[in-house]
């Protein structure tokens, strides 16, 4: 298995969304919400189906985030309800999106601690996705912005996007790594582009951050929790 500590990494990028805090479990409280909300109408299958599917088409269009789900939330529920949608689903819906951004940001696993360690040999950095506000606003509750040297919100994390940020930070590609809980994002762009990366698995994943082709488990190293990362950098 491979041993970080013995290559030339310079910079470890962490993502922010249940890697370091808790992100997806307040989705999934949404989407049940959503599903009461329109109980009267489809059943809670054909509900939640309705919502990936206007959620997955606006992702080009509003990105990732808390608003653009609102929003999605808001075009599904016209769709499924037609004349009968209300000014009260309306409110609903985006009092679901509000309580949402006002969730507290919950650290995940000893966060700090491994932070204050990895810092000490690597420059650190936050590597994340979705909406700028948002995403600023949950690194300011979380109390962490200062362990980071650069903070980068992605669009999509692609390939594209990691080979701007090595090239931003004057890297080799063999000289970062990565440490996220999506293969999706977090691991199989990085590795394509050279670089490193450690997979942390979360309880929860959106089903968009599912690869949909197989994955080689060969290139990184999963581990069961975050201060595993530890043993290997």
């Amino acid at each position: 298995m491979k041993d970080f500590k013995n290559q030339n990494i310079k910079v470890i990028g962490f993502d922010a969304d249940d890697t370091l805090w808790v992100n997806e479990n307040y989705f999934r409280e949404a989407e049940s919400a959503f599903c009461q909300l329109l109980a009267e109408y489809q059943s809670s299958e054909v509900l939640m189906k309705k919502l990936y599917e206007v959620e997955v088409k606006n992702l080009e269009l509003y990105g990732f985030g808390i608003k653009g789900f609102t929003l999605s939330m808001m075009e599904a529920a016209l769709e499924i309800c037609g004349l009968n949608f209300s000014a009260s689903i309306s409110t609903e819906i985006i009092r679901i999106g509000k309580e949402m951004l006002d969730k507290p940001v919950v650290l995940l696993d000893q966060v700090e601690d491994i932070l204050r360690k990895v810092r000490k040999t690597y420059r650190v950095i936050l590597v994340t996705k979705g909406d700028l506000l948002d995403q600023h606003r949950k690194l300011e509750k979380s109390g962490l912005e200062g362990y980071f040297h650069h903070i980068e919100v992605m669009n999509k994390k692609s390939e594209a996007d990691y080979r701007r940020l090595v090239s931003h930070l004057d890297l080799y590609p063999e000289e970062f790594l990565m440490i996220g809980n999506s293969l999706k994002s977090d691991i199989i762009p990085v590795l394509n582009i050279g670089s490193n990366a450690i997979y942390v698995p979360y309880e929860i994943t959106w089903q968009h951050e599912v690869p949909t082709e197989e994955v080689l488990t060969e290139g990184y190293i999963q581990v069961e929790a975050l201060h595993d990362i530890l043993r290997y950098i």
